[in-house]
């Protein structure tokens, strides 16, 4: 589910936000927060259901690694095997066709492909949660609660492509009460992702129209002129550049209107 879609645009995000105004004004902000939690795995899931399951597979083993390492004496030999683990996960899925193909090509022996589909975000969620448990091999103190831990790791404005968040800057925020300026950040929130999704889909999306087929009539052995190369070149770079800063716009945006405040991670290149 693209922020840039109309099933986001128009059905998850403005249900989401009815639904976490309506819990907290008539509940509590806790029950806001677990609105965010479900709104957010619902988001995740939408686009492949069975790796949720891997989500929330590496949430629970991150968070009971974490809570082992309040006991001192193994808290060095647990964080380790953590991280160790996390990468193990990582590699698996975003660099076992690579190895097979480097193999066959030195060795030739050709190896068939695996069939691995590679889960959206991994890369994001696993350094998260390799930096929290670094943070508590270091000494700091492991999260207990898992509502908030699984929302730090899964909200969903930036599961797909960041930014990078520490658990420090996002816990506290879920577990506070109401803020006086929740209208105001919000205001703030849909100005920002506007501008996002302006950068998105107006300038990015139709750099590529023009970009896309210039590349495929290289790759197809089409020839073209040093102009037209130096042009395509650019407007690709224009085309990346906007396409990321935009994707950062519209997640501090919309965490904005939750009250929550992602870091600003995209100035330049």
């Amino acid at each position: 589910m693209l922020f840039s879609s109309y099933t986001f645009l128009l059905q998850f995000l403005p249900a989401t936000v009815l639904a976490f105004a309506a819990a907290r004004r008539r509940h509590s902000p806790r029950a806001g927060i677990l609105v965010l939690l479900g709104a957010s795995l619902l988001f995740y899931g939408a686009w492949h259901p069975v790796y949720l399951t891997l989500l929330l597979a590496s949430i629970m083993f991150n968070f009971g690694l974490g809570l082992l390492m309040e006991d001192a004496a193994r808290r060095r030999a647990v964080g380790i095997l953590g991280v160790a683990l996390n990468l193990a996960m990582l590699g698996y899925f975003k660099y076992t066709n690579f190895i097979l193909d480097a193999f066959g090509a030195l060795s030739g022996i050709p190896l068939p492909f695996a069939d691995i589909v590679l889960p959206l975000g991994i890369s994001f969620f696993t350094f998260q949660q390799i930096a929290y448990l670094v943070d508590v091999m270091r000494g700091a103190k492991a999260e207990r609660d898992i509502v908030s831990y699984v929302l730090f790791v899964s909200f969903f404005p930036h599961l797909i492509a960041g930014p990078l968040v520490h658990h420090t800057e996002m816990i506290p925020q879920f577990k506070r009460g109401r803020s006086g300026r929740s209208a105001v950040l919000a205001a703030r929130g849909l100005a920002i992702f506007a501008a996002g999704l302006f950068k998105k889909v107006v300038i990015a999306d139709n750099l590529a129209q023009f970009v896309t087929p210039v590349f495929a009539h290289v790759d197809a052995g089409g020839g073209i002129t040093a102009w037209w190369a130096w042009l395509a070149t650019l407007a690709y770079t224009m085309q990346i550049y906007f396409d990321f800063s935009g994707y950062s716009d519209m997640a501090i945006g919309l965490a904005l209107l939750f009250g929550i405040r992602l870091p600003v991670n995209f100035r330049s290149p």
